[in-house]
């Protein structure tokens, strides 16, 4: 994964991710599944320009699905839980 553009694929907005952007200055990132803790570090700080001080990674299962009689199922993917240094934020993403 040298790539860090491949590496971090979307940020995730939620409510529970609104609270802990306040008291825990975190953010959740939807992450390649292959990717690990280090590259994620590195993607995220050369992305944003932030200092990262943890980042815990967690891989959301695969879910079933139905639409009528067609069942199918959703991937599984994984995702990633970055805290930020107290100094820093991501422009554009507060809040």
């Amino acid at each position: 994964m040298a790539d860090q553009f491949k590496t971090v694929i979307t940020r995730v907005i939620t409510e529970k991710q609104a609270a802990g952007f306040g008291a825990r200055r975190e953010e959740i990132f939807r992450v390649d599944l292959h990717a690990n803790k280090h590259q994620i570090k590195e993607a995220i700080e050369s992305l944003f320009d932030v200092r990262v001080t943890r980042v815990r990674t967690l891989i959301q299962p695969a879910k079933r699905k139905t639409l009528g009689r067609s069942a199918g199922r959703r991937p599984r993917w994984k995702k990633a839980y970055v805290t930020l240094h107290p100094d820093d934020s991501i422009e554009g993403l507060e809040g």
